[in-house]
């Protein structure tokens, strides 16, 4: 393997904070860096840039990464059509534009022109489009923008006649939708912060209704809950705009709903069910009959009818039962529904009729993932874009009567399919439990033990981990490496059943499960412990950090990207609280405190212990897991460990947790992680001659 050079460190300073908690005393001697706007913070971050650069920047073949990774990226990519008025809207980013751009058309045989190109909100491409919705009549855009990453939006509305910027500006949305109704539309918002705006707890929504044309201070407030200041409200109007509904939530998973009638406008929003065991999602409605996808009995999820003239549950009529596969979204189009269902982590598609008599199947390339479906019941045409590991994402049009399906826009990559293998296999977790599991490879791959591998997870809130495709892997596949991408529990592969089984006392269950998926490609002789890479983003930050705790014999490289890495704290920042339904809190009881310090990665860090070669990455504009989980992770990590390892963290600026990101940093970030991965798995990039390994760079 490659010689490691000595790298010094950044020294953080020490302080002497520790907490108590049921008795027990927890050190947090860098708690001052959980201030991200303090004039000690930011040199630290910059002495931890410079040191982290410097390793980079002396990898021979960073730049050829980066080269191979802007071709790849170079081609264009759509987004879902949609249809609003006379007229229909999509996304388009020619290649490497920083921003996707926004176009209108007449008809899919009209020639598109642009109706909003965020590109021009900023010089370096980090203003970026949030959410957009389309008025009845077509005749206004409302669009949200969030700047540098943040979760922050403001709201703006154009003229789509005109194309002309209107002076309506909103502030402080947060978590919201874009729910019109006549010449006005409902959103969500807080009151202006009075701390930091990017580390304040979140709190206190509420759904106003603003009217085109006029200031935000007139805004009409809709729903405030000011005996439960932490629960979130959104906003949605029926496709008739009839009926509001309103969803309740205090977590990220269960809410309450409520409708209002704004045919009677004395009407008061009326409860359909409690919160917050269930999830219950509108998805139309004809006349005074909502259809809602819901998990209320039924944990893999059912569609059911709900008529406003008997509301009660005892009077829901179920229309599309629960089967095997989870029912992942229901799309209405052409006077029928679109299921899509899930079945070991890869898409199918049904149509139903109103009644629920299953009329057909959609019929889907390859095994891979639906990405998307747009439609309206009245209309016959739907759109939908459909992905796998090797297959880049395409859009089609769906005749809904006919059931016929046509490419509309396809993606030009400079990789060639035929030459990787895709398979899901199956193993066994430490409990018994049966995971599945997909792999990526290049065909002709030897099971010797010697393989570079990736293996990614998740594992948390309900997400499931489908087939996608990534511009970026393809050179870790092209060089020799193989993905792996274990459907580990947490997620909602297999409904509601699977995703309990990896929260709060069952938490474990998700890092023995990606633990037990690395001993299979071992076992397998695809890989070896000293060629394994695991990554994994925000919760899979969490599980990157908590594996390399638990098991740093079992891995090479480790890449926590935004994690979160403080188990005792994480409720204390933004919208943090929200995630105690996956996680519990210390707040909840002792049991519960000792089993978060079990396995939360700060405060598992131990000294002389080697951890494996460690790239964290950040940013300092992450108002959702706040970068002070990375900081602390990275200042223990480095003063207590004195392994051959580099345990580096790269923080980038302007940028937040992921949404939004310019194509410009996307590179980059891809580029020093790809970088940094090759070099310390002993890997020489794939479209260079190889002629052995690349030589010591120190």
């Amino acid at each position: 393997m490659r010689r490691q050079p000595a790298i010094e460190y950044p020294q953080a300073r020490r302080d002497s904070v520790v907490d108590y908690y049921y008795g027990v005393a927890v050190p947090d001697p860098y708690r001052w860096l959980e201030n991200d706007t303090s004039e000690a913070t930011a040199r630290w971050v910059e002495a931890e840039n410079k040191v982290t650069f410097a390793y980079l920047d002396k990898i021979p073949f960073r730049e050829e990464i980066k080269a191979r990774l802007t071709k790849l990226w170079n081609y264009p990519k759509y987004g879902v059509p949609f249809k609003k008025g006379n007229h229909i809207f999509f996304s388009k980013n020619d290649g490497l534009q920083n921003q996707g751009v926004i176009y209108i058309e007449d008809s899919l045989d009209a020639t598109p022109e642009v109706l909003l190109d965020p590109n021009l909100l900023s010089k370096d491409g980090t203003i970026a489009l949030a959410d957009l919705a389309v008025s009845k009549n077509g005749q206004y855009l409302a669009y949200a923008t969030a700047e540098a990453g943040s979760d922050w939006n403001k709201i703006f509305v154009m003229d789509i006649a005109t194309r002309k910027v209107l002076p309506d500006e909103l502030d402080w949305v947060k978590f919201s939708g874009i729910a019109w109704k006549n010449d006005g539309f409902y959103y969500s918002r807080y009151d202006k912060p009075t701390g930091i705006a990017l580390t304040e707890k979140n709190k206190n929504q509420k759904v106003y209704y603003h009217k085109v044309g006029t200031p935000q201070s007139d805004d009409m407030l809709v729903y405030e809950n000011k005996d439960n200041p932490m629960r979130n409200y959104t906003a949605q109007t029926t496709e008739d705009e009839r009926y509001l509904i309103l969803y309740e939530s205090e977590s990220t998973q269960g809410n309450a709903l409520y409708y209002k009638d704004l045919s009677k406008p004395d009407m008061v929003f009326v409860q359909l069910a409690p919160g917050f065991e269930n999830d219950y999602m509108v998805i139309g409605n004809i006349g005074d009959q909502l259809f809602v996808r819901t998990n209320d009995g039924a944990p893999k999820y059912k569609l059911v009818a709900i008529s406003l003239k008997n509301p009660e549950g005892k009077h829901w009529k179920t229309l599309i039962p629960e089967k095997e596969e989870v029912l992942d979204g229901v799309t209405p189009a052409g006077g029928r529904f679109l299921a899509q269902y899930m079945k070991d982590a890869t898409s199918r598609a049904y149509i139903y009729g109103t009644r629920g008599t299953q009329l057909g199947e959609l019929a889907l390339p390859t095994l891979g993932t639906l990405e998307g479906i747009s439609g309206h019941y009245e209309d016959n045409t739907a759109f939908y874009a459909f992905a796998s590991f090797t297959f880049p994402t395409t859009i089609y049009t769906y005749d809904v009567k006919d059931n016929k399906s046509k490419e509309l826009y396809h993606s030009d990559v400079d990789f060639n399919p035929d030459n990787y293998d895709t398979k899901q296999v199956f193993y066994t977790s430490k409990d018994g439990t049966r995971v599945p599991m997909f792999l990526v490879y290049k065909k002709g791959l030897r099971l010797d033990g010697r393989n570079p591998v990736l293996l990614y997870g998740y594992g948390g809130f309900n997400i499931s981990m489908m087939p996608y495709f990534s511009v970026s892997r393809l050179i870790f596949l092209e060089s020799g490496g193989a993905f792996a991408i274990p459907n580990i529990r947490g997620g909602g592969e297999y409904g509601e059943a699977w995703h309990k089984a990896g929260t709060k006392m069952h938490k474990q269950n998700v890092f023995d499960d990606f633990i037990a998926a690395a001993e299979y490609l071992i076992k397998e002789k695809y890989t070896e412990p000293q060629k394994i890479a695991i990554s994994g983003g925000s919760n899979g930050g969490l599980l990157v950090g908590a594996c390399m705790t638990q098991r740093p014999d079992l891995f090479k490289v480790a890449l926590p990207a935004v994690g979160v890495m403080d188990m005792l704290r994480y409720q204390k920042f933004t919208i943090g609280w929200a995630w105690a339904s996956d996680y519990g809190t210390v707040d909840d009881d002792s049991a519960m405190f000792r089993y978060l310090l079990s396995y939360s990665p700060l405060q598992n860090l131990r000294k002389g212990v080697s951890y494996p070669a460690t790239l964290i990455t950040t940013a300092d504009h992450d108002d959702r897991v706040v970068p002070a989980h990375s900081f602390k992770f990275a200042a223990t990590l480095q003063a207590d460990n004195r392994g051959s390892n580099p345990e580096l963290i790269r923080i980038e600026t302007r940028a937040g947790h992921g949404a939004g990101k310019p194509t410009s940093k996307i590179i980059d970030e891809a580029t020093d992680t790809w970088a940094f991965t090759f070099y310390n798995l002993g890997m020489t990039p794939g479209w260079q001659t190889k002629t052995g390994e690349n030589k010591d760079f120190y």
